[in-house]
């Protein structure tokens, strides 16, 4: 499957300020062709790239004030194979993290899922999150976790990967949160998935069924969004003025949200 992505951003920096972008393709992912551009009042900048230790691409920039145009594009061609688990996946994994209280929603996940196990328990809390949430836009802000999101009910791809990879962890699955090109995806904006540990493999949760699994390209894996942002920044203060996102894929498949599905 040939899939293109891109990533254009437009921010005001305030002052001269330290910025990390993770916006690229997972270092695991073989790209036919790649280009990244930092421009800053019309004068290009050269970035530090990091890769972590689950193949994140991280940029990083010190630069400012002024207005900084970032725009990044890969075609991929092919993916590549699943990753394993390790010892210490399994052990981060299953922990509460920031926006993921797993602790807090245990006696919750218990009760709503007691039996079930495997893939039946990872598409039962699937559709039990798709059903209990209503994608609303603007509802949710940065600091709202997934306790905050069972309470409401309302939220976006974020808050549904965060509500579940808690009930996931709160039953003892490991799962970990994904940020994503998703081809098919309306309206088009960067994606958020989960994760889940099952059977000696890695699968996607998708409880939005916004795109199809299938179609999806990796770019950030950790606990969870604050693991993944596509943009943080330290010292003086910068505004985003413009967002665009594009991924296409030659061709998208039917995706029903039942079948197991791997994301490399």
């Amino acid at each position: 499957m040939l899939r293109t992505v891109t990533s254009h951003q437009e921010l005001d920096l305030r002052g001269r300020t330290e910025m990390v972008f993770s916006i690229a393709v997972s270092a695991h992912w073989p790209t036919a062709s790649e280009s990244i551009d930092f421009v800053l009042d019309g004068v290009p900048q050269q970035p530090k790239e990091m890769v972590d230790a689950r193949g994140t691409r991280l940029h990083s920039l010190i630069a400012g004030p002024g207005r900084l145009v970032v725009d990044y594009a890969a075609t991929v061609e092919s993916s590549p194979e699943p990753a394993e688990l390790n010892e210490i996946d399994r052990v981060e994994y299953l922990r509460p993290s920031r926006y993921c209280e797993s602790d807090v929603l245990t006696p919750s996940a218990r009760s709503q899922f007691s039996h079930q196990v495997g893939h039946e328990l990872l598409q039962s809390v699937r559709d039990w999150v798709s059903q209990s949430m209503r994608y609303t836009p603007g509802v949710s802000v940065s600091t709202d976790g997934a306790a905050h999101s069972l309470l409401t009910r309302r939220g976006v791809c974020r808050d549904y990967a965060h509500l579940t990879i808690a009930m996931l962890r709160a039953k003892d699955v490991p799962a970990r949160y994904v940020s994503v090109y998703a081809p098919g995806l309306s309206p088009m904006d960067f994606h958020a998935v989960a994760e889940a540990y099952v059977d000696g493999a890695w699968w996607i949760v998708d409880s939005t069924g916004l795109a199809p699994r299938q179609s999806l390209v990796r770019i950030a894996t950790g606990r969870d969004a604050a693991d993944t942002a596509f943009l943080t920044n330290h010292w003086a203060d910068l505004f985003l003025q413009n967002l665009v996102i594009t991924a296409t894929a030659d061709v998208l498949p039917i995706d029903d949200h039942r079948s197991p599905v791997q994301l490399p």
